[in-house]
């Protein structure tokens, strides 16, 4: 019998189902997520030069075009910089703060969806486990004596394929969760960046500021 045969999944129990509908609702997320994230990962050095390019031909409006047209919280970063670029050093910072943490929300969006569904499949799992021991043994009181292995079986079926249909989910779950959030992770390290380096470049080379007289950077997430 093969093990993806429907009539084995059915052996395993009510639990099987719930499981399957979790592993959908988790599958779902994960692609939506992984294209979401990668909409939004650019080349920030690439980015960021290219913008400081059109800024040194002075040309404010051409770059905030150029952002408006590129996807992802790097871009809009950089533009919040951009829109207050004539402002104080201290406003400036507060905009381009501000406009890191509106993005940083849009980005972890449904992870921690995706992490309950790692750690909830185990717990369905061992309930349909319970559930089938339970089988088995209301089958042994009712045989009696004379229970036969084929009345035992079947919760026994429901037991074990709970218990594996469980971890199957599990663990995909976690190894997802902990995939998406090291791109985010590196998608808010662009986003620290591109803020402090556009920053940097408008209050010492846009504005002709002295390079002692920068601004600070972002203060950490």
């Amino acid at each position: 019998m093969s093990v993806f045969d429907f009539n084995l999944f059915a052996r395993g129990g009510p639990m099987m189902w719930v499981l399957l509908a979790l592993g959908l609702f988790g599958l779902v997320m994960f692609i939506e997520r992984m294209l979401y994230l990668h909409r939004g990962q650019i080349a920030a050095k690439a980015f960021v030069d290219g913008i400081k390019n059109i800024l040194a031909k002075r040309r404010l409006v051409e770059a905030l075009t150029v952002c408006e047209e590129t996807p992802g919280p790097v871009a809009a970063v950089v533009k919040a910089a951009l829109l207050h670029a004539d402002d104080s050093q201290e406003s400036m910072r507060f905009h381009v703060q501000e406009a890191a943490v509106i993005e940083l929300p849009a980005l972890e969006r449904r992870l921690g969806s995706i992490a309950a569904i790692g750690q909830v499949a185990p717990l369905v799992g061992l309930l349909g486990t319970v559930l089938g021991m339970a089988t088995t043994f209301l089958a042994f009181e009712k045989g009696g004596n004379y229970a036969t292995a084929e009345a035992l079986s079947g919760g026994m079926w429901q037991a074990l394929l709970a218990t594996a249909g469980s971890l199957l989910l599990a663990i995909p779950a976690h190894l997802a969760y902990h995939f998406l959030s090291g791109r985010v992770r590196a998608i808010v390290r662009d986003i620290e960046w591109s803020g402090n380096e556009i920053m940097k470049y408008l209050v010492t080379e846009y504005r002709g500021v002295k390079p002692g007289e920068g601004p600070a950077g972002l203060e950490g997430k």
